[in-house]
């Protein structure tokens, strides 16, 4: 049983897993639209939702210390300055007025050589 368990194994050590979930991130924040198997966008879009989230906290409540918190948590997620930059000044400013759901994922046709179920994942536009 898998009680109280978070997180999808994805059938790869903890090391991939990680640099897996953190390069998705990107290529998500810097294309706004990816596409890739069903089951890596299930495991990686609650955590570009929460870096949204972040930033969005942090730009509304106008506290520097707040902002420089937000930044940082970006950063530490993301590992990339000019990406976090971009979270903050272009995509946290779209959804100021919106509660949630800032991505989502259209499926498509299934890969060729596995069958794997593709799916496009994708910031939803404002």
């Amino acid at each position: 049983m898998r009680h109280r368990i978070s997180g999808r194994r994805l059938n790869k050590s903890a090391a991939h897993r990680n640099s897996m979930r953190r390069s998705l991130m990107k290529d998500v924040i810097q294309h706004e639209r990816i596409q890739t198997t069903e089951a890596k966008a299930r495991a990686v879009r609650g955590e570009i939702e929460r870096i949204i989230t972040i930033a969005k906290r942090g730009r509304v409540t106008g506290d520097a210390v707040r902002l420089v918190h937000a930044r940082r948590l970006v950063i530490s997620r993301i590992g990339d300055q000019a990406l976090a930059k971009k979270v903050f000044d272009d995509i946290a400013p779209r959804y100021v007025n919106r509660a949630g759901g800032y991505t989502r994922m259209l499926k498509l046709e299934a890969r060729r050589g596995d069958a794997a179920k593709q799916v496009l994942l994708e910031l939803v536009e404002e």
